[in-house]
């Protein structure tokens, strides 16, 4: 060592090292956060393939399966003139022209009993619900037969015992009867028949039937002919199931629609043709709907529509035209329509068709080698009987849970019953099982857009504001004030703020609309002319308040303004509304105006919103270095200027962070929604009418439901899709937050 060298202390090493406590902790805590990620990763994924294994059933098609065939021994084809089965699908059965009931085992075909209706038939019509079937022979005699089925377990097997009660009914003239319908109950039954000779002019006759008497009593109707209302020889003949109407076709494909009015008919409207722009306008088939409010047609070229009563301009329920779907391969003889919904069967040349009339859908369709004759549905819809022309009976099992469902059922415009347009409509219950269920889940998701919007709009000025004052102009101690009471209201149970804007706000609103919205207007004016007329002061002026308690002055200016706007709003309401806007905007506008609005809503959901908002963006501002600030200050830049040209664009991606995050929090609100909308699945910019989103939807609607119906199953998938909505929103705002945050990482 050189001479005059000093050695410092020995140093040691192990001062520097990291305990082996802190390295493990430090492992755990990694190991912990990324399994944590993963998790939450995992976790959501889940939710998401939950969600969307219960929506799938929704968009499978119809399963028809061939559960059993059997010949009729000796009986021809065209000797059977209707057929049916039982509720279980295991006893089917044809009536054949001798007049005898043949009921059959489902499975093999074996005989299970024969029952004479004591008539020769020719001619029936079945009503699958009730299995009522009406019947008419040769001699002009008529009779109504009851199918019954009684049930019996077994060892576990379901046995059936069938039986028919008979009603004969007189006083038709003793002509053939060609076709025949039946609907309605006691003192309301209706027999519609067509009459004549082979060769002849056939007649068309509806017979009001008196209740019935004991059984096997004949009953002696009140006879309406029909025939001189209409023109040309009537082939088809149909009653509804309450007995009101009656819908006659010809051989031109011409039809009237006559109501009852007492014991006699009245023409409902002029006659119409169903395939009248067609080449072949005539009608192979028609029928019923499930309901009885519309009417299939299958026309002799194939082609399919199906005609409505509908409100129309002129006044008064008529049928038009509602629907068109996919041509069949041939004219389609055979109909049926379903017992629990609006599907119906179609058989046309050697090809089977079920299809559901509320989409327009085609639900399964097969090609055959026979062309069904016969076509009859079970009472629960789960069993179909046909009949071929090869002399074969084949019962299919039917599976078709979600027939309302599907893409074309959730977002376009359906022509639903009694409607006289197209429209988009939710309306999951009815007060009857025939009516169609209302599955579009465009008025929510308008609902759900637009009750965000409206409290976006009266959020984010206000928050976005309030952050930048806060955070550059506001005095650092009432800043240690405001900014903890932001928070604050950030934990405000959206149950209470719900029920404060149903209870407390939407009334107190309803009656000073005018005085809301001046003050809406005036507010933010009078603010910007008070800080406009403040920066022009001079100096010694304004350095009387320390910077940061400008707002001491502002106060009672605003105040002034809050007590101006309230005595303008109710001068306005008396001079220009007459004294009630709630009566003046519907009658000029044509526009609802209820309490609970979107008004309401916005002011409440923005209350709720705004603390989010204001908290992150203010963060966001706050956060920027103060060199920045101090640089643009010494260059000559105004506090605004700064404020505005050199911190927000620095802050820009937190700020674009708490708009998402107040996105978020506004799109996916439930108890405000709930609570002060009104829950009306409307589709307005109405700032005066309700509105209905999605998670009120769920939140209202999931409970009533059964498990896996398709309405049950149709609130998953809303559900899905404001999951896949947000995924999406929140995926587009993160690449674009992330572009701020590279573009302004340099500065």
């Amino acid at each position: 060592m050189a001479d005059g060298a000093t050695t410092g202390p020995d140093i040691d090493a192990a001062r520097f090292s990291t305990a082996r406590a802190t390295l493990a902790a430090d492992r755990f805590m990694t190991v912990f956060i990324k399994t944590g990620g993963v998790g939450v990763i995992i976790a959501v994924f889940g939710i998401f393939v939950f969600i969307l294994w219960k929506v799938i059933p929704l968009f499978r098609p119809a399963r028809v399966e061939l559960a059993s065939t059997y010949g009729l021994g000796t009986i021809a084809p065209a000797d059977v003139l209707a057929i049916g089965v039982d509720e279980w699908g295991s006893t089917p059965f044809a009536l054949r022209r001798d007049g005898v009931v043949a009921f059959a085992h489902g499975e093999d075909g074996r005989a299970v009993a024969e029952i004479a209706t004591g008539m020769t038939v020719a001619c029936a019509a079945l009503r699958p619900q009730d299995l009522l079937l009406a019947v008419g022979g040769d001699d002009g005699r008529a009779a109504m037969v009851q199918i019954e089925y009684a049930a019996e377990v077994i060892d576990g097997v379901r046995s059936m015992t069938p039986s028919i009660a008979v009603t004969p009914i007189g006083g038709l003239p003793a002509e053939p009867i060609r076709a025949i319908a039946h609907g309605g109950e006691g003192d309301a039954a209706v027999l519609a028949v067509i009459q004549g000779a082979p060769g002849g002019a056939p007649s068309a006759r509806a017979a009001l039937l008196p209740e019935a008497g004991e059984d096997g009593e004949a009953l002696t109707p009140t006879i309406v002919d029909l025939t001189a209302r209409i023109d040309g020889e009537a082939r088809h003949i149909l009653v509804d199931d309450d007995g009101e109407n009656v819908v006659i076709a010809n051989h031109s494909g011409w039809c009237w629609s006559f109501a009852r009015d007492d014991d006699d008919f009245v023409l409902r409207q002029t006659p119409f043709r169903p395939f009248g722009d067609r080449a072949d306008a005539t009608i192979a088939s028609m029928g019923w709907l499930f309901g009885d409010v519309s009417l299939v047609f299958a026309g002799g070229d194939g082609a399919n529509r199906v005609y409505s009563l509908y409100p129309h301009a002129g006044g008064g329920r008529l049928f038009g035209r509602t629907k068109e779907l996919d041509a069949l391969p041939g004219a389609a003889t055979a109909y049926a329509h379903g017992t629990r919904n609006k599907s119906f069967l179609l058989g046309a040349d050697r090809a089977l068709s079920l299809r559901f009339a509320t989409t327009e859908d085609v639900r399964w369709e097969r090609e055959l080698d026979h062309t069904p004759i016969r076509l009859a549905v079970s009472g629960k819809n789960e069993h179909i009987a046909s009949l071929g022309d090869d002399g074969r009976m084949r019962v299919y099992h039917l599976a078709d849970a979600h027939p309302e469902g599907g893409l074309a059922a959730f977002f376009s415009a359906i022509w639903y019953e009694g409607s006289s347009a197209p429209r988009y409509e939710w309306q999951s219950s009815s007060a009857t099982d025939d009516s169609e269920p209302k599955l579009s889940l465009v008025p929510i998701i308008f609902g759900t857009l637009k009750g965000t919007f409206y409290a976006l709009l009266f959020a984010v000025p206000i928050a976005l504001l309030g952050a930048m004052y806060t955070a550059e102009f506001m005095s650092p101690r009432l800043k240690q004030v405001v900014k903890p009471a932001m928070e604050i209201m950030a934990s405000l149970p959206s149950v209470v703020l719900g029920f404060l804007a149903a209870q407390w706000l939407a009334p107190a609103i309803e009656t000073r609309v005018p005085a809301i919205l001046v003050l809406i207007v005036l507010l933010p004016t009078v603010a910007c002319a008070f800080g406009w007329a403040w920066s022009r002061q001079s100096p010694r002026m304004r350095a009387r308040l320390k910077p940061g308690s400008e707002w001491l002055a502002l106060m009672p200016v605003m105040l002034l303004t809050a007590w101006a706007s309230w005595r303008i709003g109710t001068w306005l309401d008396g001079a220009l509304f007459g004294g009630d806007f709630r009566a003046w905007w519907p009658r000029v506008t044509d526009s609802p105006f209820e309490q609970r609005n979107s008004l309401v809503v916005g002011f409440m959901m923005g209350f709720a919103v705004i603390p989010i908002i204001f908290t992150i963006a203010e963060d966001s501002l706050a956060n920027v270095p103060k060199s920045l600030r101090s640089a643009s200050l010494a260059l000559g830049a105004t506090r605004w200027q700064t404020a505005m040209r050199v911190v927000t664009p620095t802050a820009s991606a937190g700020i674009f962070s708490a708009l998402m995050i107040g996105f978020g929090r506004a799109i996916g609100e439930t108890m405000i929604m709930v609570m002060a909308t009104g829950n009306t699945p409307i589709m307005e910019w109405n700032i005066f009418n309700g509105l209905r989103t999605i998670t009120a939807t769920i939140a209202v609607e999931l409970p009533e439901h059964p498990e896996n119906s398709t309405v049950f199953r149709t609130l998953y998938f809303a559900a899905l899709l404001l999951f896949l909505l947000t995924f999406v929103i929140n995926t587009a705002a993160e690449l674009l937050r992330q572009r701020l945050r590279e573009k302004y990482r340099t500065v």
